[in-house]
């Protein structure tokens, strides 16, 4: 009898980034490698279970929906389920029922970026808010045909709402799963990825929700600095530390695994 092989402490990434080209669609982002097929093997490749696709709507159909329908094709084909992705600012009621109704996703994910600091010019309690107000509205839109969830930085468990209780514990009634990003550039230490996380891992095993841990593998200028990203610290340093965040998690009630952001950045870390 062989032994089956164990999961990947990585079981999650994001993929912001599509092959159009944007003279053919203002949406387009014109990056090869994102070519539904390249894309679903990488997926295949990296024994990923979720893929959290950026999943732009327009009032006017054009070849980016072309390639989100041909995309979450080939995801399921590899084995993987696909989230629908949009910021606080795209995540519309009209958004989530035109990328259920465009192609077969299987969940909608409303994502808090940038992960450090709340977007310029907002204070924390307006992002939580704006997060709440997204994520019921797509909630009430989607009603019930696919579950809801939300990617939260993790000073939404440290920052208290306005009504009481943390950021983190104001959302949750209307989620199903949370990506809570803990971007750090090691798992261990004050300022590791288990210690970011740990407070929002409390509560969100308190309140029964389901979970992923977010790590980054962008460029310092997009992660916010060195300290927040794997980016310096090479491949090798992200399945050690992912492991080492996996494996002291793994008794923990929900836990999913290790998500990483994003697909065009891990692509470049590994030199693919």
């Amino acid at each position: 009898m062989t032994a089956q092989r164990p999961r990947p402490a990585i079981t999650a990434m994001w993929a912001w980034d599509n092959p159009v080209d944007p003279a053919d669609d203002a949406r387009g982002r014109g990056y090869v490698p994102a070519a539904p097929e390249r894309l679903a093997a990488f997926a295949r490749a990296g024994d990923l279970r979720d893929v959290h696709l950026l999943a732009p709507s327009g009032a006017t159909p054009g070849p980016v929906d072309g390639w989100l329908v041909d995309t979450v094709a080939a995801l399921h084909d590899a084995g993987a389920t696909v989230s629908a992705v949009a910021g606080l600012h795209g995540a519309t009621p009209r958004w989530a029922q035109a990328v259920l109704t465009l192609a077969p996703f299987d969940r909608v994910q409303v994502a808090v970026v940038p992960w450090v600091a709340p977007p310029e010019g907002r204070t924390p309690p307006e992002v939580g808010r704006a997060a709440a107000d997204a994520l019921a509205a797509v909630t009430g839109a989607v009603a019930g045909a696919v579950p809801v969830d939300a990617c939260l930085p993790w000073w939404f468990a440290t920052t208290a709402a306005d009504g009481g209780g943390s950021l983190l514990e104001s959302v949750l009634p209307s989620t199903g799963r949370v990506a809570l990003a803990a971007p750090a550039a090691h798992a261990e230490g004050p300022d590791g990825v288990l210690a970011l996380a740990a407070p929002g891992i409390e509560a969100l095993v308190t309140a029964g929700v389901p979970f992923t841990v977010g790590v980054q593998v962008d460029t310092p200028d997009v992660a916010g600095g060195a300290g927040h990203t794997f980016f310096d610290e090479g491949p090798v340093a992200l399945i050690r530390e992912c492991g080492t965040v996996a494996a002291a998690l793994a008794g923990t009630p929900g836990f999913g695994g290790v998500a990483v952001k994003a697909h065009r950045s891990w692509r470049r870390l590994l030199g693919v």
